[in-house]
């Protein structure tokens, strides 16, 4: 059951996506052009979002426990380090080029664009890298 209420949540996020015209990466990117052809509708549906979330939130926390799990799992961690600000920027940086975040990224490889594939392959050499350099590191922090 826990697999199937992943894929509705999936579907649901992906044909909103869809809609609101966020796998186009030149509708994305016009909301970043605020000098030239700016598109104020990435507002509307972040803004959208953080208003289903809200309400969601105010909902699930009057729960014990999730409905398919023993505990919610929360960060715990408030720190902010070289981590957090390099994924940020990296985050913004290739969302500022590309024109995609991976969320609408995995919608639109439905459109079968090369870009696409290409976005999806970079994130997950980046997701790679990460885990590949953290090991690194924590094996010279071990010796």
């Amino acid at each position: 059951m826990k697999l199937v209420y992943a894929l509705f949540t999936g579907l649901i996020f992906g044909i909103g996506i869809a809609l609101s015209g966020m796998m186009n990466p030149a509708k994305v990117l016009n909301f970043f052009d605020v000098a030239g052809t700016w598109d104020p509708s990435l507002a509307f549906v972040m803004g959208g979002a953080l208003v289903i979330t809200f309400v969601g939130y105010r909902l699930v926390w009057r729960r014990n426990a999730p409905l398919f799990g023993d505990r919610f799992q929360v960060p715990t961690s408030t720190k902010i380090d070289g981590s957090l600000i390099g994924g940020s920027a990296l985050f913004g940086i290739g969302w500022g080029i590309a024109g995609f975040c991976p969320g609408a990224a995995l919608p639109a490889l439905g459109t079968g664009r090369w870009e696409v594939v290409l976005f999806i392959v970079a994130v997950v050499v980046g997701f790679v890298l990460r885990r590949l350099l953290a090991k690194i590191s924590r094996a010279g922090a071990a010796a």
